[in-house]
């Protein structure tokens, strides 16, 4: 199959067993559609994934944060697995380009719902496991997911980070005004503004309000960031 091939050469590792990356890129919808037999997708490899994930990055933050204690190395962890984090991961990799998704999926923009990407980059993880062990697994976690530490934290952080950043350097409070709601109750969609005052610092999207307003206070703390080093100047 020639997606697969591409694929492979992208995340440079060739499969022994292709079939096992195919059902890492397939989604349920995908498999209930064209009626392949029992468990033909991928959430059984996304559970072994993350079992993979998580014994992964916490040997990662075991030898790298040796100052931290266990309950900050549990926080940093989840920030680095968490579903928006993982997402976000896929795309340099254009995973979203790849998974076999049914035709409703398709239509709702199941191709770029964080859920579904996450959930087939940890199903990635567990077929390469499965097909060349642990050290394979290793090197692709550190790869595409054990980088860029500071901004996954800053994220994962950022309502946190943002709030005691205005409270610190603004006379004017942080509130979040949403703009915009849509789609079916199953699969709602918020768009929502942060705000310093009545001043607009940031936007996010979301499934969950909550959702929107980390994206929107990640987004505010990175423009506040660049006006700050441009007024540095």
């Amino acid at each position: 199959m020639k997606q697969l091939e591409e694929f492979q050469k992208i995340i440079e590792y060739q499969f022994n067993t292709p079939g096992l990356l195919r059902q890492a890129l397939t989604h349920s919808s995908y498999a209930n559609e064209k009626h392949f037999k029992k468990f033909s997708d991928n959430e059984r490899l996304e559970f072994l994934g993350d079992a993979v994930l998580e014994i992964v990055s916490s040997e990662f933050l075991y030898l790298n944060y040796p100052d931290l204690s266990e309950g900050d190395m549990t926080k940093l962890r989840a920030s680095l697995v968490c579903e928006p984090t993982l997402a976000a991961c896929t795309k340099e990799m254009h995973l979203e380009n790849f998974i076999l998704l049914g035709r409703g999926e398709e239509l709702t923009g199941g191709r770029n719902r964080k859920s579904i990407l996450s959930d087939a980059l940890e199903a990635v993880i567990g077929a390469i496991y499965l097909d060349g062990g642990f050290t394979n697994a290793k090197e692709f976690i550190l790869k595409y997911i054990l980088t860029d530490i500071e901004n996954k934290k800053l994220f994962y952080d950022s309502k946190t980070i943002l709030q005691e950043l205005v409270q610190a350097e603004y006379e004017e409070t942080l509130n979040y005004r949403l703009l915009e709601e849509s789609g079916p109750d199953h699969r709602k969609s918020f768009t929502v503004e942060a705000r310093i005052g009545q001043k607009a610092v940031g936007r996010g999207t979301g499934h969950t309000k909550k959702a929107a307003e980390q994206e929107a206070a990640y987004q505010a703390l990175l423009k506040l960031r660049k006006n700050k080093k441009n007024v540095g100047k």
